[in-house]
């Protein structure tokens, strides 16, 4: 018998007995409830909607001097249009001139689509927050509002670390947002992202917070939630219920390319710090002192005479850094910066990286079962260097394929990093790939409707092409994935 049917026969029991008794009592009234009212969004959306952007991305590839590549085909430019909200290059016709290319020896330049993602106004004049990974990579940046209007802008800067970019645009008046403080979030607050998931300009989802400080591997903490984040939503704002915003969406957990019930943001508090160095000088300074930490385990803590597992362990000294020269040592445990205590590794690079390059630290460790302060000179983080949007030539004695590819296997760590189960790493691109705007770093997924496991099979795949027909090819960047169409070079 179920539970249910022992609930149910239970109940009918009950019910006979209590018919058969000679006096029936009344069962006292039950206070039902108090049921708290769902919020309700649609005024936190009027007051934020216009504030926030929907963001276009090109890049310039060569063109080789067929016009391989690109799509003529009606049906395709509709299917493109309609779900990723982007044009696809056409195909070149033999003798059509070509519009904003510059003609050179090895074909020409041509401006083609790259992304679509999201953005907010965080001042009236013009000034624009993203994610880095967003307009990484671009050769043009456009920014439409949502009346319409659009805009070219200025990449100001961009941080790789952190995934935060500023833009910047002409105008004035603009509706900015305001901004809140996600040190004060809540586990189970309610909260919505605005954004442009697969081009869907101003789309509204809503959920709540699902952690905070989630500690994701990245240079910072990141706040979790629930709320549907997609391809194109990265970029945009997550907003509490007064309206501001709490957090940049940033990333999804997916081994789909879409969402899964799990999105992180990044807090707006370090967001905002990361923002004002950028419009003061382009970029971001960090501090560093030139150890290789790791994990205190409980063991460890134990056998050390620790209290409990806190800090972190420095496996490694930079020879000749501001660490060595302080006297730190391998095997020493990091308990303290500046006062503040080490919960976890994660900690100490994004206090050493919140140091201002010259100044001196308080570093405080754990040696041989004693605690002792060493102080440390910061020096500054080498920043990263911006990857720029170009074509790579194919390595020595590897040819691009008949779509214009040269490909490798992806390495373990690879897959860790991009999130991918299969597929491989786009080395180089010319041709057909090229003008598709695919580039080096894309991770081709599929050919057609077979799995892409690994390069040789994939050359195999290729090699078995209809020159005549184009390929459908689904090629990952990031968290989006897309199919291309391409065609073999030697098609009509």
């Amino acid at each position: 018998m179920t539970p249910l049917k022992t609930t149910l026969a239970s109940a009918l029991l009950a019910a006979s007995v209590f018919v058969a008794a000679p006096v029936a009592l009344a069962a006292p009234p039950v206070a039902s409830p108090a049921v708290a009212a769902l919020p309700d969004f649609a005024d936190i959306v009027e007051r934020t909607g216009p504030g926030v952007v929907n963001i276009r991305t090109t890049e310039r590839v060569r063109q080789n001097a067929q016009g391989q590549g690109g799509v003529d085909d009606p049906e395709m430019q509709e299917f493109f249009r309609r779900f990723f909200g982007i044009p696809i290059p056409r195909q070149q016709q033999p003798g059509t001139p070509r519009g904003n290319g510059k003609q050179g020896g090895q074909g020409q330049q041509e401006e083609v689509p790259r992304g679509v993602g999201s953005g907010f106004i965080i001042s009236a004049d013009g000034f624009i927050m993203t994610n880095a990974h967003v307009v990484e990579g671009a050769s043009e940046v456009y920014v439409t509002l949502t009346d319409k209007r659009e805009f070219k802008a200025k990449i100001v800067g961009s941080d790789t670390r952190t995934d935060v970019a500023v833009l910047k645009i002409d105008g004035s008046n603009l509706p900015r947002l305001n901004m809140g403080d996600s040190d004060k979030i809540r586990v189970g607050e309610w909260v919505l992202a605005i954004g442009s998931p697969f081009g869907l300009e101003n789309t509204v989802t809503a959920g709540i917070v699902s952690a905070k400080a989630r500690d994701t591997g990245d240079y910072l903490p990141l706040i979790q939630t629930d709320v549907a984040v997609n391809p194109g939503n990265s970029g945009g704002p997550l907003i509490n219920l007064k309206g501001e915003v709490i957090g940049i969406n940033s990333q999804i957990y997916s081994r789909s390319g879409g969402f899964m019930g799990i999105s992180f943001a990044v807090p707006i508090d370090e967001a905002l710090r990361v923002a004002d160095q950028l419009k003061a000088s382009g970029r971001v300074t960090r501090g560093r002192i030139g150890v290789q930490i790791g994990e205190v385990t409980k063991d460890v803590a134990e056998s050390l005479g620790l209290a409990r597992a806190q800090g972190a362990l420095v496996q490694r000294v930079e020879a000749g850094g501001p660490a060595e020269k302080a006297g730190l040592e391998a095997g020493d445990i990091i308990l303290k910066y500046n006062g503040a205590a080490i919960e976890r590794p994660s900690d100490l690079p994004r206090m050493v990286g919140s140091t201002k390059p010259g100044a001196k630290a308080t570093v405080s460790i754990w040696r041989k079962g004693n605690a002792r302060d060493v102080s440390v000179t910061v020096v500054e983080l080498e920043a990263d260097k911006p990857k720029q949007a170009e074509e790579k030539k194919a390595k020595p004695g590897n040819a691009p394929n008949s779509l214009g590819l040269v490909v490798s296997d992806l390495s373990d760590a690879q897959r860790k990093e991009l999130k991918v189960d299969n597929g491989v790493l786009v080395e180089a691109v010319s041709g057909a790939a090229a003008a598709a705007g695919i580039r080096p770093g894309d991770v081709i997924q599929r050919l057609n409707e077979v799995d892409v496991k690994d390069a040789k099979q994939f050359a195999q795949l290729v090699s078995k092409l209809d020159a005549k027909k184009r390929a459908a090819v689904l090629v990952r960047r990031g968290d989006s994935s897309q199919f291309v169409p391409l065609r073999p070079n030697g098609g009509n």
